[in-house]
């Protein structure tokens, strides 16, 4: 083992991956921080350039623009209210809460730091607990998909500050947006109204950028801009964090924990992390009710949860070429074209390439730190910038990162229809996350559903009989069924009360 660990050092030492990493890391720092340049994008459009590096290098920029792309969708997010990765939408409400309040510098200071703190122990458990971790993944079936989709999509209750109601009708309003298109079970065109532009579905990204990016552009010009943030300078990004980490120790145990189980399961990825982290954040917190109001312990939570993801992503990918999430998928491409063939020989035939990919996660989530902070430090001066003259650049942004994602028109056309959604959505109290997170998820829950019926033969017990589809099962049902047991408690207490003062 220290023989093969020195080979590793010696393949990751040369100039050549120092150099692929550092510019990578910028690379996803910046990419990370637009809006509607999500961290997919980021690592898909880095696939040319490893056509021209050594299979190491390759890996490394892989790894390293990730990871920095996962965490810098916090930056907008806090400074604006605008996500730049959906993965960031979980807590963007509570990082911008938290800098209206002064405490931008802790915001994200938490970001980046818990964000690391993830991203080693996702290698941790790629390094410790790959073979088990992988095993109980592909064990999952259908069935299993189904219930954890699902209870994904609970989360939009628990994370929700208005009515859980309204939360509810938002995400079914974004389950009904997922169905349009022909990307189905029955291969159907379902809501396209005969445009062919719709045939290939609503893109998660262009919908999220419209939601939060272009409704909050459109608040700006009919609403009177905010008392303006106190004009001072930005202090110490990590004061702080180390008291954070003492306090909330066991939010960021947890959060890691989650990040790591799902990030090993296929096509779950960093995005469902950061939600169900947030949520089991709030509905577990002793101060439930400061959620929302700028309280740092749901990003600790969701921060450790997301990145922790990343790395455990590439369990399954490494053992038995099964993604992860999209980024391992275009990993596993890079892999085999640079000859690092996924399976369980590439543990023992070439240890050295393994331990080197470990290294390269620890290194890209220890330049995490100081490379994030320089980041802030340059986006902090949006904070001094007038309104008027940050509200045309994001909405340029906007409009080029909608573009890039299909290279055609539609995209801004969808980022500008769901901008007026998200927009009257917000006006009215409906939570915009909620219908993201029915974007996102729907397809899941839809492609498993319809999969484990045929399966079955139209019988539903089979959704129940596997152990693990079980216990899914009881935590989404609950999860759904917790709002009525609130609003039931909410108006039983009253009259409770009055019964017993009566005696």
């Amino acid at each position: 083992m220290l023989k093969t660990l020195i080979e590793a050092f010696a393949l990751i030492s040369t100039w050549e991956v120092i150099i692929a990493m550092f510019a990578a890391s910028v690379y996803g720092l910046v990419i990370g921080s637009l809006p509607g340049l999500s961290a997919t994008m980021a690592t898909a459009l880095l696939v040319p350039v490893t056509f021209y590096l050594s299979p190491i290098a390759a890996i490394a920029t892989i790894v390293a623009a990730s990871s920095m792309a996962i965490f810098s969708g916090d930056i907008p997010g806090a400074l604006l209210r605008i996500p730049g990765t959906p993965a960031s939408a979980a807590y963007a409400d509570e990082a911008y809460a938290m800098t209206r309040k002064g405490q931008a510098e802790l915001a994200l200071g938490a970001g980046v730091w818990f964000s690391a703190v993830g991203g080693i122990a996702g290698v941790l458990s790629l390094m410790i607990l790959a073979p088990p971790l992988a095993e109980i993944a592909l064990s999952f079936s259908t069935y299993e998909y189904f219930w954890l989709a699902l209870l994904g999509l609970m989360c939009a209750t628990l994370v929700a500050r208005s009515s859980p109601v309204k939360a509810i009708a938002g995400m079914f309003l974004g389950l009904l947006v997922s169905c349009i298109g022909i990307e189905n079970p029955g291969g159907v065109p379902r809501f396209t109204f005969g445009l062919t532009d719709l045939f290939g579905g609503i893109e998660p990204i262009p919908a999220l950028v419209g939601v939060f990016a272009v409704a909050q552009v459109m608040r700006a010009m009919l609403t009177p801009e905010p008392p303006p943030l106190p004009r001072r300078k930005f202090g110490s990004i990590m004061a702080g964090q180390w008291k954070l980490t003492k306090k909330y120790h066991w939010q960021m145990t947890r959060g890691n924990i989650v990040g790591i189980i799902i990030g090993v399961l296929p096509g779950a990825g960093a995005d469902m992390a950061a939600w169900v982290s947030y949520a089991m954040s709030k509905r577990f917190s002793k101060e439930p009710e400061k959620f929302g109001t700028g309280h740092v312990e749901g990003l600790v939570e969701a921060g450790a949860s997301n990145n922790a993801s990343i790395a455990s992503g590439w369990v399954p990918s490494l053992l038995f070429g099964i993604p992860g999430d999209t980024i391992a998928a275009i990993a596993i491409g890079v892999l085999y074209m640079k000859g690092l063939n996924p399976g369980p020989t590439l543990f023992t035939e070439k240890a050295s390439s393994m331990y080197a990919i470990y290294l390269m996660f620890i290194i890209a989530n220890i330049m995490m730190i100081p490379l994030g902070i320089a980041m802030i430090r340059i986006a902090a001066y949006i904070l001094l910038a007038p309104r008027s003259a940050i509200m045309p650049i994001i909405m340029l942004c906007c409009a080029v990162g909608s573009f890039a994602i299909g290279n055609n028109m539609f995209g801004v056309v969808t980022v500008a229809a769901f901008g007026v959604i998200g927009y009257v959505m917000e006006a009215n109290g409906y939570p915009v996350a909620a219908m993201v997170l029915g974007i996102v998820m729907g397809t899941m829950v839809e492609q498993a559903f319809v999969t484990s019926l045929i399966k079955s033969d139209g019988s539903i017990l089979p959704f129940f009989e596997r152990p693990v589809a079980a216990i899914l099962a009881a935590m989404a049902i609950g999860a759904l069924l917790w709002p009525v047991m609130v609003w039931v408690w909410r108006k039983v207490k009253p009259v409770r009360a009055a019964v017993a003062t009566s005696r």
